[in-house]
């Protein structure tokens, strides 16, 4: 039986030292949806974030993927079930080639698997299993537009792409479920306009659900299918983004009063 929803969480939270930082933040997102978690800084949206990948242990509640409670993993045991991340400071490997960042995160996969003896040997099956790598890394990069910049350094992208190639990187991972934390910071209106398509073919081509925390309110608008808004570690709205966005506790919590 399918699960009804992709991601569910049921009463998360989290304390630091008796405080509260996350307050039973009940979310559920169906598949192939396009979510936004919106709030003032502070409100606690990284921290929900940092529970799904198990960064943090919750201290309240528990979280379901596709119907399955993701329990006592480790970080890289979560992004082997399916769900990958972007951060709000981008974490690039800065030294790397573009292409190099991307294969990086293919190692995760089983199917580019290779023992310790092919790589120290260079057995063939060493050197056949980079060649496909290299043509799946190149295949993400022409999604995003950086197949030209393939073998540049990562710190040498302007930094609109280096927000893309670390979605790109994250894809790599072949996630059911894809975090994105604050993808549009810093952009220009063009870059932010560029990344609202690519993420809506992101969701089509690769049958994928986007969790989103932004602070843009017009890219939150044209991009989310449902928004929950979260101050002071709690829910305060949720549901049709149109709709949250027009409450006046929600419009109260971004500009005081």
């Amino acid at each position: 039986m399918m699960a009804q929803y992709l991601l569910e969480t049921q009463g998360l939270g989290i304390s630091f030292g008796g405080l509260k930082a996350v307050e039973n933040v009940s979310l559920k997102i169906k598949k192939n949806q396009i979510y936004g978690l919106i709030g003032p800084n502070g409100a606690g949206k990284t921290t929900v974030f940092n529970l799904l990948t198990c960064v943090y242990k919750s201290t309240t509640g528990k979280f379901l993927l596709d119907g399955v409670e993701m329990k006592n993993l480790s970080p890289d045991r979560i992004n082997q079930k399916g769900i990958a991340r972007t951060f709000q400071n981008i974490r690039l490997f800065n030294n790397m080639t573009v292409v190099r960042n991307v294969m990086v995160a293919l190692q995760n996969r089983p199917e580019y698997k290779c023992s310790i003896l092919d790589s120290v040997l260079r057995l063939p099956r060493h050197f056949r299993v980079e060649k496909e790598m290299r043509a799946k890394a190149k295949e993400l990069l022409r999604i995003f537009g950086l197949e030209e910049d393939r073998n540049n350094l990562a710190c040498n992208l302007p930094y609109g792409k280096q927000r893309k190639l670390e979605i790109a990187r994250a894809l790599a991972t072949s996630p059911k479920l894809l975090l994105l934390d604050e993808p549009a910071a810093g952009m220009n209106p063009q870059e932010t306009e560029d990344l609202a398509r690519t993420i809506r073919l992101i969701r089509d081509q690769f049958d994928m659900t986007v969790l989103l925390i932004e602070h843009d309110m017009s890219f939150v608008a044209e991009l989310c299918d449902e928004i929950t808004v979260l101050n002071f570690g709690t829910v305060l709205a949720e549901g049709d983004t149109q709709t949250v966005l027009q409450d006046p506790e929600v419009i109260r919590a971004y500009i005081g009063g």
